[in-house]
């Protein structure tokens, strides 16, 4: 039964709609100036959609709507749906999380490079993005060794009663315990920004000229160690060369046709120099005109950028996207000017290209290494874009455990690992956990998979099949449970993959992408599951452990855990840290910090973090 559209039951305020199918589950979000309209266009007789948008309107059979003030709240609440119900027909940014930055608090006497994901609005200066970690931290590496500055987090530096190990080794003037120059210090922060403001030239110069004076002053110390440091920068920036001089800092957004779906190429160009980038791909979105495009663009930007990021003055795009209330957003975001600027000029589409030629390139080696197609030989309706797994893990038939894994387009979702903990479940009985872990599962905000993959046989699936029943969410979602054979131990055998409705196992040849794309996910879910468990036994042993030293109980020990995060911290205290736990006086942390250093050195064995 098909979705009959009445226009009298839409008004014609700005707002989102949701359209849903027989399962109640929300397959598009879009947002709307007038809700009336923008809905009645799609089931107008003279319409002529997509074929992406003609199936989806085959499976709609409810539409809601949610009315806003303005287009801008529109937008704001079209994102927030998008990355909660992560809908099929939308385009939905998988990877949201915030890249990482260099943060400079110049407010304090003495600043320190940090690294953070997040871009507050308190005066300090930001530097990047760099998508990845790893990446900013060996950059982190490269200015610790060029550049003499502190080291230490703020609580360190303020509770340091004489200078660490980088002040011996001239990497640090120890400003956190002897009589540092702030004015020497502050210059050197202002090479620190040149550094990464990529004014390498301008640095350069400056250094030579301070390397000079200091040596014309007879400061043959100042002048030997600026020197080095020049070294080092020059050695360090040999490499670079402006690649679009005169562009400044933007964000580059490229889209292209790639592979039968939609690939996004993103830039981060500051000051000309192509800093980092990143590629999005969604194998089945196509948009079939410059309006969908447009729309597709402003869904984009409103999930990647968000009151946390660093956003740019400037965002190029092939041609300029007219949204007054994207526009009105991210300057509300980046408390500043923001422009959307089309490609004119030859520098600007040089930078368009390279984004496309790297996302076809992204997604060619995506393609090759994809996840195969499961709707073939499961029977389902179509490809399940989000998988989860679970795996029950328990120690002896206690401390019962709910591992949850998630994979998407067959890439693991860490953020969307879950680990429920099921103390009511007794005597490792596995059905009793499935039970318990739908009826948890059921009331929580996460989006519902398009495949529940089990670890376990046809029983857990007649479990986890009836508790959904229980739940009312029978047929939500796709279920299938894996299974080792019983004769695998002997080298005879396989995996077997059932499905409800089934008596026998669905026929997978040994070693078919299927197959192992099932038993990947199976043991990722295998290896959380048992990881959490054993994680949570230590943390157990070693509460046990500090509550036999001398003057820490139950509750002392678990103030310190509270407060520290981790044994490494908590062995590693200075009284001065241990006064700052709620319960310990000036005393107390001082005997403690005594016990603690002579189970340090009775138990030097113990390195966990």
């Amino acid at each position: 039964m098909q979705y009959q559209f009445n226009s009298s039951e839409f008004p014609k305020d700005p707002g989102v709609y949701l359209m849903k199918d027989e399962h109640n589950r929300i397959i598009y979000v879009g947002k709307a100036k007038n809700l009336r309209s923008r809905v009645s266009s799609y089931f107008r007789p003279s319409s002529d959609p997509s074929p992406k948008t003609r199936v989806m309107l085959g499976r709609v059979l409810r539409v809601d709507y949610i009315t806003t003030t303005s287009e801008k709240e529109a937008l704001l609440l079209e994102s927030s749906l998008i990355k909660k119900h992560r809908p099929r027909y939308n385009i939905v940014l998988r990877d949201d999380k915030q890249y990482v930055l260099f943060r400079l608090d110049k407010s304090r006497p003495y600043p320190a490079l940090e690294l953070t994901r997040t871009a507050r609005r308190d005066g300090s200066v930001y530097f990047g993005p760099f998508t990845s970690a790893a990446a900013a931290r060996e950059t982190m590496k490269v200015i610790n060794k060029l550049f003499n500055l502190r080291k230490c987090g703020h609580k360190k530096f303020r509770n340091r009663v004489r200078p660490c190990l980088q002040h011996f080794i001239r990497r640090c003037p120890g400003p956190c315990c002897l009589e540092v120059s702030r004015q020497e210090y502050h210059a050197e922060i202002r090479r620190l920004e040149m550094f990464l403001s990529g004014r390498s030239a301008e640095l350069v110069k400056g250094m030579e000229k301070d390397m000079h004076e200091a040596a014309s002053e007879l400061n043959f110390e100042k002048a030997a160690l600026l020197r080095n440091q020049l070294e080092a920068v020059k050695q360090t920036t040999r490499s670079q060369s402006v690649v679009f001089p005169g562009t400044g800092d933007m964000d580059v957004f490229a889209p292209v046709y790639v592979q039968g779906g939609l690939g996004i190429g993103v830039l981060f160009v500051r000051q000309g120099k192509v800093l980092d980038s990143k590629n999005f791909f969604w194998p089945e979105h196509c948009p079939e005109n410059d309006r969908e495009l447009q729309n597709t663009l402003s869904s984009l930007l409103s999930q990647f950028y968000g009151p946390d990021s660093f956003i740019p003055e400037k965002i190029l795009l092939p041609e300029k996207v007219d949204d007054p209330a994207l526009v009105h957003l991210l300057m509300e975001y980046r408390k500043g000017k923001v422009r959307l600027v089309g490609a004119r000029g030859e520098s600007l589409k040089g930078l368009l290209n390279i984004a496309r030629q790297n996302c076809e390139q992204h997604v060619r080696d995506k393609t090759e290494a994809r996840a195969p197609a499961l709707a073939r030989v499961m029977g389902l309706e179509y490809e399940p874009g989000r998988i989860e797994c679970i795996d029950v893990s328990h120690h002896s038939g206690q401390n019962t455990r709910m591992g949850v894994v998630t994979f998407i387009a067959g890439e693991p979702q860490k953020k969307d690992y879950r680990i429920y903990s099921l103390p009511s479940v007794s005597s490792g009985d596995d059905y009793q956990a499935m039970r318990e872990f739908i009826r948890r599962r059921s009331r929580s905000s996460m989006p519902w998979p398009d495949l529940l993959l089990i670890d376990g046989g046809k029983g857990q699936l007649v479990a986890v099949q009836k508790a959904l029943q229980d739940a009312g969410q029978a047929d939500r979602f796709a279920l299938a449970s894996i299974a080792k054979a019983g004769t695998r131990a002997r080298g005879s055998g396989q995996d077997q993959v059932y499905m409800p409705g089934r008596k026998n196992p669905l026929p997978l040849k040994p070693g078919s992408p299927e197959l192992n794309y099932l038993q990947r996910i199976r043991d990722e879910a295998h290896r959380f599951a048992l990881g959490s468990m054993r994680k949570s036994m230590m943390k157990k042993s070693l509460r046990s452990e500090l509550e036999q030293i001398p003057g820490l109980g139950p509750k002392k020990v678990e103030a310190l855990w509270k407060h520290f995060g981790s044994l490494k911290n908590i062995l590693g205290a200075s009284q001065e840290e241990l006064m700052q736990v709620p319960g310990f006086g000036q005393e107390k942390a001082r005997i403690t910090a005594m016990s603690l250093e002579e189970w340090n050195t009775t138990n030097s064995s113990w390195h966990l973090s």
